[in-house]
């Protein structure tokens, strides 16, 4: 098996789906946790100059995605109907992208309660709120998203929704299907587990 190690921030963010992809494959992993305030100076040594990058027995794969993707493989969690495989990519895009909006705002510089009054006046009613709508009519019925089988973006799903909903409870009263989803990820062994003793970070 290869040796892994993962570097991130001190946060869930961007990496957060490929723990939770090692968790579920009971992979041992190793990682590196960069402080916000260290990152101008460990910038120059990773590389890319961008996080997260999994090192792979030395071997720097970067882009959260593309890392996500490799791991399902690695893990059984990808689709192996193409067309399954599609849907399963095009809903991680749209999550990807209803994150880099919550991210933008929340690292902006404008103050807090900006930042709290963008994301429930624009963000969450342009963005957030069509999204779980299309999910939570998509799951409706269904055990998971893709297929009949898990896949690793039924775990991005609970990532993503489940870390929104840590800061903001009622996001998800209106899109029970969804909130359901979450919960059922979220209560898989391995990953209840790693929730129990991951680092309690603010994103």
């Amino acid at each position: 098996m290869p040796q892994y190690h993962l570097i991130y921030f001190d946060a869930r963010g961007r990496g957060e789906l490929s723990r939770w992809l090692l968790e579920y494959g009971e992979i041992p992993y190793t990682e590196e946790r960069i402080s916000f305030g260290d990152w101008s100076v460990r910038k120059q040594t990773v590389p890319t100059g961008k996080v997260p990058i999994l090192m792979i027995d030395g071997q720097p794969l970067a882009q959260s995605l593309a890392i996500a993707r490799y791991l399902a493989k690695e893990v059984g969690l990808m689709p192996k109907d193409h067309l399954q495989a599609a849907f399963a990519d095009a809903l991680a895009d749209s999550i990807a992208e209803m994150m880099a909006a919550f991210y933008k705002n929340k690292m902006s510089s404008l103050a807090e309660d900006e930042k709290e009054k963008k994301f429930h006046e624009e963000i969450t009613p342009t963005i957030i709120r069509p999204l779980l709508g299309d999910l939570n009519e998509r799951l409706a019925g269904r055990s998971w998203y893709a297929s009949d089988q898990m896949s690793w973006v039924d775990l991005m799903i609970a990532v993503e929704f489940g870390g929104l909903r840590k800061s903001y409870p009622k996001l998800l009263d209106d899109f029970p299907e969804v909130a359901a989803h979450v919960d059922k990820a979220m209560a898989l062994p391995s990953i209840k587990a790693w929730i129990n003793r991951r680092p309690d970070t603010f994103i």
